[in-house]
């Protein structure tokens, strides 16, 4: 019997000012390239916010539930501005090509 390989989900990341959210990116993932380990992710899959952020609400699945949904293809460049606007990142692992958004850095 063939063993698979299951993939690694990122922890979810949480910012200075409490807000998290799970930034994913991989095979399964709604993301841009949809495969393991890319060097760069264009476009992400974001899940489950603790908290209503309108810049998500575009790629919402379902725009009813905000804090119970996916957003899909949500660039990456959006990412680090919603970590960049809730204070910088403080806890989790983001996809590659997401800059770096400790707050050291910002």
């Amino acid at each position: 019997m063939g063993m698979t390989r299951k993939k690694r989900l990122n922890t979810k990341i949480t910012c200075s000012d409490g807000f998290s959210m799970s930034v994913q990116a991989n095979e399964y993932a709604y993301c841009k390239p949809r495969h393991e380990d890319a060097k760069e992710y264009t476009h992400v899959e974001v899940g489950f916010p603790t908290e209503n952020e309108e810049l998500l609400t575009e790629y919402a699945e379902n725009p009813d539930n905000p804090t119970g949904t996916i957003y899909a293809y949500v660039p990456s460049a959006l990412v680090y501005a919603i970590i960049v606007k809730h204070g910088g990142m403080v806890s989790g692992h983001l996809p590659n090509g997401i800059p770096n958004c400790l707050p050291e850095f910002l």
